[in-house]
């Protein structure tokens, strides 16, 4: 389910006593009507920051020192930072239409602008997206702690290192370990704010692997084991040029956090907030992203893989190299564990949404809740165990889906502008916005077709 219509009124009323609408009918007309916050005081500030990064901060930042192999260290952070103010942008004309709208949803603005096929289509780019992202984590998680020889080459995981090879640090049993221990429970929670400390644990772990990459850094800087990186991209001939495209979609993506977007905002004690929660968050992982893709590169310069913890699969070169490779990869694992329950929140609700359309709100019907909760859970087990090939399957889906969500989609709202209040500098941003997206979703189907090509010609060969 996507949260239904509130009133701003009765939005405001959930931090004190309910207010009372004389006319208003005793049951609801639609499920949207049931506000269900009677019981709850509202969020704070710093909850809506951390599971907005967590939202954010996800498989995605050990690709970024990769993209500064490609473009160097200056024009990589640049682009890094001119995303995030994009995204700033585009969430700021979410909002605005939103609450112009009446809107409580990203699936009900959508369906203001473009009615029940637009709200439709909306919920199904979650659904791909982050089933796609979720297996991916739990595909991750299991290569970390048992190893994987999906590439024909075995690398070890973190538990076969440390007890040798064993039934119950096998894949699956590890993954089903994991999914009844950590996934299963914290899925049961019915609000976004009650993850708030297992996001900032989840932020925390992001940056304990940022702060042991630096660390590295600085003793091989001062070992003399480092050369000056790049600061700009090596340009030789036209397919040098096609390569700096490539990542593109990485950059692009890096940022998607639009689906939660309203959940955290439904939930905020005080609904202004939300505009500082978001740039308080962009920051952050600003900073997050800028350091790793520095140090990640500088550690390992031009032999930075395209996913950088693969780096940390060898000896370092320091004194302690094995933990301190450990240490990293545990990290990470853990980081993604906590990422898991953020992303499934929204995949939850939307599916709700378009299974169940005039339901009464899914935190009121437990059966509901344990029934579609339970399936998403073991479908994305299944997929992770089975279908382990559907990382680049899910690269290329994840990646369409995840730009409409978080470009095509709002520019295309600014656009239909149903209230017209965009103004003429917000259309042309739109536009930009969707020529970008466009531009990303053209270059994503073409690297991901090509790469597909070239290992399918080499397997015959």
């Amino acid at each position: 389910m996507t949260i239904g219509n509130i009133s701003p009124k009765e939005k405001r009323s959930r931090r004190g006593k309910q207010v009372v609408d004389e006319n208003a009918p005793l049951l609801p007309k639609r499920r949207g009507e049931e506000g269900g916050f009677d019981e709850f005081n509202g969020a704070s500030f710093t909850g809506a920051v951390f599971n907005l990064s967590t939202t954010v901060v996800g498989a995605g930042i050990m690709a970024l020192p990769a993209t500064m192999k490609v473009l160097g260290l200056g024009l990589g952070i640049a682009l890094i930072i001119f995303m995030a103010f994009l995204t700033e942008a585009s969430i700021e004309l979410l909002l605005r239409f939103s609450r112009v709208g009446k809107s409580v949803s990203y699936g009900g603005l959508m369906g203001d602008a473009f009615g029940r096929f637009g709200k439709g289509v909306l919920q199904v780019c979650v659904l791909v997206n982050n089933i796609g992202v979720l297996i991916v984590y739990m595909i991750i998680i299991g290569d970390v702690l048992s190893g994987t020889s999906s590439s024909g080459v075995h690398h070890a995981g973190v538990l076969e290192g440390w007890f040798g090879e064993h039934w119950w640090n096998g894949r699956t049993f590890v993954l089903l370990v994991t999914t009844l221990a950590i996934f299963s429970p914290l899925a049961c929670f019915k609000r976004i704010d009650s993850l708030r400390f297992t996001s900032a644990l989840s932020v925390a772990l992001a940056v304990a692997f940022l702060v042991i990459t630096v660390g590295i850094s600085i003793v091989k800087l001062i070992n003399g084991g480092i050369q000056m990186p790049r600061l700009l991209p090596v340009v030789t001939d036209l397919a040098s040029v096609i390569n700096l495209f490539t990542v593109v979609p990485v950059l692009v993506t890096a940022y998607i956090c639009h689906y939660n977007v309203h959940s955290i905002d439904n939930e905020l004690e005080e609904p202004t907030q939300i505009k500082g929660a978001v740039r308080t968050s962009l920051a952050l992982c600003s900073t997050v992203y800028i350091m790793t893709s520095f140090f990640g590169f500088l550690l390992f310069g031009d032999n930075t893989l395209d996913d950088v913890l693969a780096n940390f699969d060898s000896d370092l070169g320091i004194p302690y190299s094995s933990v301190l490779n450990d240490a990293v990869r545990i990290s990470y694992a853990a980081h993604l564990m906590l990422v898991f329950p953020i992303v499934f929140y929204p995949l939850r609700l939307n599916l709700d949404g378009l299974l169940f359309p005039s339901a009464r709100p899914l935190a009121s019907s437990n059966f509901r809740f344990a029934s579609i909760t339970t399936g998403l859970i073991a479908l994305i087990f299944l997929g992770a165990n089975f279908i382990p090939s559907i990382w680049d399957a899910f690269q290329f889906t994840g990646a369409t889906a995840a730009v409409c969500l978080g470009f095509i989609f709002p520019a295309a709202i600014t656009l239909r502008d149903r209230h017209n209040i965009a103004t003429k500098k917000d259309k042309i941003l739109s536009s930009f916005m969707i020529v970008i997206a466009v531009f990303s979703n053209i270059v994503a189907i073409y690297s991901d077709a090509y790469a597909l090509f070239k290992k399918n010609a080499s397997t015959r060969e």
